[in-house]
């Protein structure tokens, strides 16, 4: 009977351990934050640092941009979207490659904003949407091959 609690007790250490550095782990993400604010899902804590989601765009800056006739590409995902895990790393060297400026725009924790006070309409994501004159001119939805996503750059940020 002590064996069986002795082996149940170092169970629940490990299990306190891993709670433990986890939380350490998040609190050091937390420090470089592109997000401005505190309470993240922790699917997004989790990308933080990730090189291909480096250029995250919040909704007040995009929505400038968009409405001061800038051209503008955006990436909608969510951390939580498998497709959009998928084609991140398959776009975003294209992107890097091709000298296209893509703004990443994270549904799960902004998606309220972009479609309840704006008429963006994004509902599906991975989405990616060129802007021109503070109007969308092209989108495509969902995870996408490598030659879609170069033909979509080449069609809006090659002119």
């Amino acid at each position: 009977m002590k064996k069986l609690l002795a082996i149940g007790g170092v169970i629940i250490a490990v299990f306190i351990l891993i709670i433990v550095l986890s939380n350490k782990s998040d609190e050091e993400k937390l420090k470089k934050n592109p997000y401005g604010k505190d309470n993240l899902e922790k699917s997004t804590i989790a990308l933080i640092g990730n090189p291909n989601y480096s250029n995250i765009v919040l909704p007040e800056a995009l929505f400038e941009k968009i409405d001061a006739n800038r051209s503008v590409t955006v990436y909608y995902f969510s951390p939580n979207c498998g497709y959009c895990m998928e084609m991140t790393p398959v776009m975003m060297p294209i992107a890097k490659e091709m000298g296209v400026d893509v703004l990443q725009y994270n549904m799960l924790e902004f998606g309220d904003k972009v479609n309840e006070k704006t008429k963006y309409g994004i509902y599906e994501f991975p989405s990616l949407v060129h802007y021109e004159n503070g109007k969308e001119v092209g989108r495509i939805v969902g995870g996408q091959p490598e030659d879609n996503i170069r033909a979509f750059f080449k069609e809006f940020e090659g002119k």
